[in-house]
């Protein structure tokens, strides 16, 4: 094994991350159905948010509240209110990657293993827990808590801090956003690996060391080469 840490991304890295699925459940409690036309309107609210949450130019909390603002009024209940049900939601029905469990588990006996992450506190827990993935992973960086999204790279910085300052060559980015994930390891000076399922091409001046189009490919590539 070349690498002392593998760090994860966790949405569609290591967990199925169906926000329809979990729009559609939380709204059920609502009692409202939440049709595809509803999703729709809805992501052009939330994708520009994520945008502007990755370049820092809002916080987690605000992203939160706004992509909700609408429905919050429509319901009268609050916008955080709202957040933790989709959260809770996505919990509630949250799988893993094919080959995820599997990997882990054979990683887990060859290097240090973290995630970063710019999802939400309120979520990271919970999966790992019910997918039995708690104990696997040494450091659990979210980016809500560090003030700081991927790709900037204080939030790199704050995992090198908690991670005890490793050597970068030892260390492996793995995820599926070229831009959060691959520019993130890259610009923090360590190794990176596309997941890239769908077969993209790489955006201009971002080159992974490694690619691949599934965890069992990644599987391969770690651990039957090694």
């Amino acid at each position: 094994m070349k690498y002392q840490w593998i760090l994860f991304d966790a949405d569609e890295t290591l967990f199925h991350f169906d926000a329809f699925k979990g729009l559609q459940l939380m709204f059920s409690r609502f009692d409202i159905n939440f049709t595809e036309h509803d999703f729709t309107l809805y992501q052009t609210v939330n994708k520009p948010l994520w945008i502007d949450y990755q370049d820092g130019k809002i916080t987690a909390q605000q992203l939160q509240n706004i992509r909700f603002e609408s429905w919050a009024e429509k319901l009268s209940v609050t916008t955080q209110t709202l957040n933790s049900a989709f959260l809770t939601a996505m919990a509630d029905i949250c799988t893993l990657l094919p080959g995820a469990e599997k990997l882990i588990t054979a990683l887990t006996k060859k290097a240090n293993l973290g995630i970063i992450t710019n999802g939400f506190t309120e979520l990271q827990h919970v999966r790992l827990a019910r997918t039995g993935l708690q104990d696997h992973f040494s450091s659990l960086i979210i980016s809500e808590q560090v003030g700081v999204a991927k790709p900037d790279l204080g939030i790199f910085e704050y995992a090198f801090e908690q991670m005890g300052y490793p050597d970068k060559d030892q260390v492996l980015m793995i995820g599926d956003n070229p831009h959060s994930d691959i520019l993130g390891g890259l610009n923090a000076g360590i190794d990176t690996c596309w997941l890239n399922v769908h077969g993209h091409d790489a955006p201009e001046g971002i080159e992974p060391h490694y690619q691949v189009a599934s965890l069992t490919e990644l599987h391969t590539l770690l651990l039957d080469k090694a």
